[in-house]
């Protein structure tokens, strides 16, 4: 059954009502198990309290919130992600500390025992640089506490290699690195003693002014319980009366990050019309916030900070604010960061794709922009073939395949509707993990099962629309003769499909017929002046609809013109009825300056006149009809077209520019075909302007493709900034969107021209039903298998692993010598070499 406009606009309300009435963006953070672990540990100082937990409530939490036997996040099949293992671990150790929880503890170590190999598969070779820092502390710290922790004998080599990653990654990095995010101090909870010693100046030189340790809880948590700093009590007693239970992997974090991707995840799931308000609410704040910022990398940060800075001019130049290229591709001036990018490319993953989506939105002169494109272009394509483990931001589901898409099909030739029917399904079959310092956490606003329901129902009930405008679309071209003409090409179909596609238009919108008869008009006339008429019948027909009078005509030429007195006439009418004013003969003028350009074409055609180059584009931009199909669809938009823009001396830049680059595009790709009967197009004017020995074909396409490159950047920079003509902003964006489904047609070949490379996009667009799926969990993983790879609590017993060299030696400790001196626990593992 069809969803129903109602149903939508419901869905609509509600997520309105839940999603922005609220100013705390907080809220749609998930808690971090392993960092409300760390609060839960932290004794209370108040004289008389016994030294109980400071955060009970914390306690509380861990208490109540574990999973199927362990703490962490989920993956979009409802499986443990590996954050689960030092998550887990950090929690049982909260629970032993206070004595407390014993059943969750003995869950807790069931799951350890069953799933740690299963979790550590998919990181065989390596493991993320966070993970190497807290796992093996929190092996380290459970044992202490007594916990009896056993692994498979098979993962003797896996989990040698991950202390000997730690190792590598003490001895190389410093205790504060501007290079690393998170810095080895945001660690501290993790830290080894054979790292060196931290003093209490060490720590508290590394506050924030917000008293945290690089906006980490856990790490505060430690601090707070090494040094007894009053700082980092206020910054943890602040986060806990903010989120009393769980608290998040980062706090305080910058909201701003959250607002920007709740925007660009409701624009890609094709939703930005139904909350248009709001999302300029949220981006006036943001831009007035991103002006006010300086041009300077935040060290520690750097990740996030292009990763924010990129995504936020991409969504503010989209629109319409004015923002300079250098508010994100600051990072260009700094060499010692483009090296360190280079070197860990997959570390900025997610950074790189945000910096290349930006970069999509050039205006001419932005040179600093090619730049930051080529860059993030090679570390893109380097990343897709070493593959993603540790992201500093975010780890996006199927990543290498919206890797593959960025760099294989250009933003300017994909179709809004299929963007958008590919964001939605890949959401709904697995979401985005964003990552802490030492745990991943979720957007609620990415998760939100209304809003996902919502861009399900608004998707099909979009489908729906578009089958039945196609069917009375066809029904319209058989009456009037036109399906079955006998010559040319049959395009209702691709015409209907490229504006359906392309438009964001109102479901109601009668523009999408307007625009698509008028292309199929001007597919079958072109054809008609291109090879079937006589000279004498393309004059007479040129003739007839300057007079706007068919008397006379027959055959293909009177079927052309009724059928086009039909739109122009219910466009009169309807233009009339809502707007009050008579454009009839404004809608004349245009189709007869367009016929008139291409019986010009013909009858040059069939003379052998071969025109200048400027001849040939001052003709051949009127011919390729653009400026009729959008200027005449502006009138009906809201706020519509002022009818005196409908005029030929009255073109706007914009329009004029879209003439152009239309032209040039048709002939990138058309040119073999012309040639091969006995036509010309830009391409061979080039080559006669510029005779001789040294010019071909690859350097006409060459030169025009280049004078393209830069139309095309005036054109983006006309269709989203004010100012630069005088139209509405609605005929702007038309403008752009028929722009893009050109460089779709015309992009890499003529697809147009084709009778097979559009099926499956169409078949998608508006008869496939989308591929969505609830998720469900995988089966539970095996249990434990029996291994002589034990690691057992043997109080005041020192314990040598039998894979470990002499140099590993672990002193155990009781759990009340943990609870009592926490974060001050020296750990004597001390491993001073890698290891196999």
């Amino acid at each position: 059954m069809e969803p129903s406009l109602p149903k939508i606009e419901s869905l609509v309300r509600k997520i309105k009502d839940e999603m922005f009435s609220s100013v705390d963006f907080y809220s749609f953070v998930s808690p971090s198990a392993y960092d409300t672990a760390w609060l839960a540990m932290v004794p209370d100082p108040t004289p008389g309290n016994d030294g109980g937990p400071m955060f009970r409530e914390c306690l509380n939490w861990i208490v109540n919130n574990q999973r199927d036997g362990f703490w962490g996040e989920l993956d979009g099949y409802g499986n443990p992600t590996i954050d689960c293992l030092p998550a887990t671990l950090a929690c049982m150790l909260a629970l032993k500390s206070w004595g407390v929880g014993s059943g969750n503890v003995e869950r807790g170590l069931a799951f350890i025992h069953a799933n740690t190999k299963k979790l550590l598969e998919d990181h065989l070779d390596r493991c993320p640089r966070w993970f190497a820092i807290v796992f093996p502390a929190m092996i380290e710290l459970a044992q202490k506490s007594g916990l009896e922790i056993v692994f498979p004998d098979e993962l003797e080599e896996v989990l040698t290699d991950i202390f000997c990653q730690r190792q590598q990654l003490l001895e190389r990095e410093e205790l504060v690195n501007k290079y690393h995010y998170s810095p080895l101090i945001s660690y501290l909870e993790a830290l080894p003693s054979s790292y060196g010693t931290i003093d209490d100046e060490d720590i508290v030189k590394h506050l924030s002014e917000d008293g945290s340790i690089f906006q980490s809880p856990s790490a505060t948590a430690c601090a707070f319980m090494t040094t007894g700093n009053r700082r980092c009590m206020s910054n943890l007693q602040a986060l806990v009366e903010r989120f009393p239970g769980g608290v998040p992997s980062i706090y305080p974090m910058d909201e701003q990050i959250i607002q920007l991707n709740m925007v660009d995840h409701i624009q890609r799931l094709g939703l930005a019309y139904h909350f248009q308000g709001e999302i300029e609410n949220i981006l006036e704040h943001v831009y007035s916030r991103y002006m006010r910022q300086e041009q300077k990398p935040q060290h520690s940060l750097i990740p996030i900070q292009i990763y924010n800075d990129s995504l936020a001019f991409r969504l503010l130049r989209m629109h319409g604010y004015h923002v300079s290229p250098w508010r994100f591709c600051w990072f260009l001036n700094h060499k010692d960061i483009l090296i360190h990018m280079e070197e860990d490319c997959e570390h900025f993953s997610s950074v790189m794709y945000n910096v290349y989506r930006a970069t999509d939105l050039t205006f001419p002169g932005e040179y600093e922009l090619l730049v930051a494109r080529s860059f993030a272009r090679k570390l893109l394509q380097k990343i897709s073939s070493v593959g993603i483990r540790d992201d500093a931001v975010a780890l996006v589901p199927n990543f290498h395949s919206l890797i593959e898409q960025e760099l294989g099909l250009p933003w300017m030739a994909r179709l809004d509707h299929l963007d958008n029917r590919m964001w939605i399904e890949q959401k709904s079959k697995n979401s985005t993990l964003w990552s802490g310092k030492a745990s991943f956490y979720r957007l609620s606003c990415f998760d939100d099962e209304g809003l996902m329901q919502l861009a399900v129902k608004n998707y099909e009930f979009r489908q729906a629309i578009f089958k039945s405008e196609l069917g009375e679309l066809k029904r319209w071209c058989k009456g009037c003769g036109l399906t079955d003409i006998g010559f040319g090409r049959e395009k209702t179909t691709y015409c209907y499909f490229a504006v359906a596609a392309s438009c964001s238009l109102p479901h109601d919108s009668a523009v999408r017929t307007m625009i698509a008869k008028s292309a199929i008009l001007i597919t079958i006339a072109d054809d008609f002046f291109d090879a079937k008429g006589s000279v004498e019948e393309l004059e007479i027909l040129t003739d007839a609809v300057g007079r706007w009078n068919g008397k006379g005509l027959s055959s293909h030429s009177k079927t052309i013109f009724e059928a086009l007195d039909d739109l122009v006439s219910c466009m009169t009418e309807k233009h009339l009825h809502q707007q009050g004013s008579d454009i009839a003969n404004d809608l004349r003028d245009i189709w007869h300056e367009t016929f008139a350009s291409w019986l010009v074409e013909a009858k040059r055609s069939r003379t052998g006149y071969i025109p200048s180059m400027h001849e040939y584009l001052d003709t051949g931009m009127t011919s390729i009809a653009t400026h009729t199909i959008v200027l005449p669809a502006s009138c009906f938009l809201n706020p519509n077209l002022p009818k005196g823009k409908l005029k030929p001396p009255q073109y706007e830049t914009i329009t004029k520019l879209l003439m152009v680059v239309a032209r040039l595009l048709n002939d990138t790709q058309s040119y073999q075909k012309e040639q091969e009967a006995g036509k010309f197009n830009y391409v061979s004017v080039y080559m006669k302007e510029n005779p001789g020995p040294g010019t071909d074909i690859e350097d006409a396409i060459s030169y025009i493709r280049s004078m393209l490159d830069e139309k095309r950047k005036e054109l983006l920079e006309h269709a989203l900034m004010d100012g630069l003509d005088d139209l509405p902003k609605p005929c702007k964006h038309l403008h752009l969107s028929c722009f893009k489904v050109f460089q779709m047609f015309f992009n890499s070949g003529n697809r147009f021209d084709s009778n097979t490379e559009l099926v499956h996009d169409i078949n998608k667009a508006i008869y496939i039903p989308l591929e969505v799926q609830t998720l469900k969990p995988l089966k539970p993983l095996s249990g434990p298998k029996k291994a002589n790879l034990t690691m057992n609590a043997h109080l005041g017993q020192t314990y040598k692993l039998p894979w470990v060299k002499s140099s590993f030696i672990m002193q155990w400790i009781s759990p009340k010598t943990l609870r009592d001196d926490i974060g001050k626990i020296s750990i004597s593992l001390k491993p001073k070499t890698c290891f196999v």
